[in-house]
């Protein structure tokens, strides 16, 4: 199959091109109207597929809910919005329903599935801090152990590839100096370290933050916190919700003005509510949430966001139309930053010939036109 647009996303660029694509994969790249093609974009844009590493569900389907059809069904609608790569994320929950989400995905994984490609697991929790906590549930919160750990991903059978703690907390920056040994991200969030543990964290095997400026010690300027760590250490990821409504697009601006076009990475923070429509009763960690005219989740009652309802082409739009940030720079976000993170940059994030066929196509609205998931046509 060739697909070809006067716009496609080449080198931090958009060019003229052609792709040819087998069997999953993009095999060689052609200047316009080369070949004979298959379909024609005209001056749609084509960029990488999007990647969102920190996503708890949609379609009422929640990752600690443990159940086969709803991932199913949330890896096959999800390239809707240009997912094509995704790390189902856990909630703080006791040991029984966490063992239980995980061992999920991994049967998922194993017995086959279409759609946005499971790259791994995102466990967010239980090894946090109380006072940041925002929306995770504090009755399961816990002191982090290696042993632990250990028979969580043995439940998962190793597809534990990004974990959320609070480094203040990981006693000896134990677990955290496992994690970099085994190949699993440690990303410092809902977390009250101060700018000094912050670094610690980093120096021990940290290399991103999570949600930045949410559950996490603010920026002042005499105590830059953890806020101030993700702005000063410029070479390390730091994952930000591009909503407009946990960040003001102001922030979100500085965000990426400190981080640069490498570092920044877009994630969605998504619950089951995505995609649902509006009303109903919804649960996040045994919790009940409520979903407010801003598009946010609160806890019933609250004023706590307890995550969001953001499609990732949507939050596209909203850096570059709304928050000013550079396009290749939030493309960068959601694409080839994400993947560098996880190290599936070899095969991820670009269009290139020997990258998987992971390939959206946006109008100029930003609505996605098509989804392909390693050369399939997902819309």
């Amino acid at each position: 199959m060739i697909i070809q647009s006067r716009r496609i996303w080449i080198a931090g660029q958009f060019i003229p091109a052609q792709l040819k694509v087998e069997e999953g994969k993009i095999t060689a790249v052609f200047a316009y109207e080369t070949e004979a093609w298959d379909q024609d974009y005209g001056n749609d844009r084509i960029v990488p597929g999007f990647i969102d590493l920190h996503t708890h569900g949609a379609y009422g389907f929640d990752t600690n809910d443990g159940q086969p059809e709803g991932l199913r069904e949330w890896m096959r609608r999800i390239p809707e919005e240009g997912v094509t790569g995704i790390l189902p994320t856990t909630v703080t929950q006791f040991p029984k329903v966490l063992q239980k989400a995980v061992a999920n995905v991994a049967d998922v994984v194993e017995s086959g599935y279409e759609g946005a490609e499971i790259l791994g697991i995102h466990f967010e929790g239980p090894y946090l801090d109380m006072k940041y906590k925002g929306a995770q549930p504090p009755e399961a919160i816990a002191s982090s152990t290696v042993k632990e750990f250990q028979a969580y991903q043995e439940a998962a059978r190793g597809l534990i590839r990004y974990i959320t703690l609070a480094p203040e907390h990981d006693r000896d920056y134990a677990l955290t100096k496992y994690c970099k040994a085994t190949g699993v991200v440690v990303s410092m969030g809902h977390s009250s370290a101060t700018y000094e543990e912050a670094l610690m964290g980093i120096a021990n095997g940290a290399t991103s933050m999570t949600h930045v400026y949410n559950g996490m010690t603010p920026y002042h300027h005499r105590n830059p916190g953890l806020v101030g760590a993700a702005f000063r250490v410029r070479d390390i990821y730091g994952e930000i919700i591009c909503d407009g409504c946990h960040s003001h697009v102001a922030a979100l601006n500085t965000f990426f003005t400190a981080k640069g076009r490498d570092f920044g990475i877009m994630v969605s923070d998504s619950l089951r509510a995505k995609h649902c429509p509006p009303g109903g009763s919804y649960h996040l960690g045994g919790h009940e949430i409520e979903i407010r005219e801003n598009g946010l989740a609160y806890l019933k009652g609250t004023e706590t966001i307890a995550g969001s309802t953001l499609n990732m082409n949507k939050g596209l739009k909203i850096l570059v139309e709304e928050a000013m940030v550079p396009f290749d720079t939030a493309l960068n976000s959601c694409t080839v930053n994400p993947a560098r993170c996880l190290r599936v940059d070899d095969r991820k994030g670009r269009l290139a010939a020997g990258y998987d066929a992971d390939i959206v196509v946006l109008n100029d609205f930003y609505d996605v036109v098509q989804t392909y998931c390693r050369g399939r046509a997902m819309l």
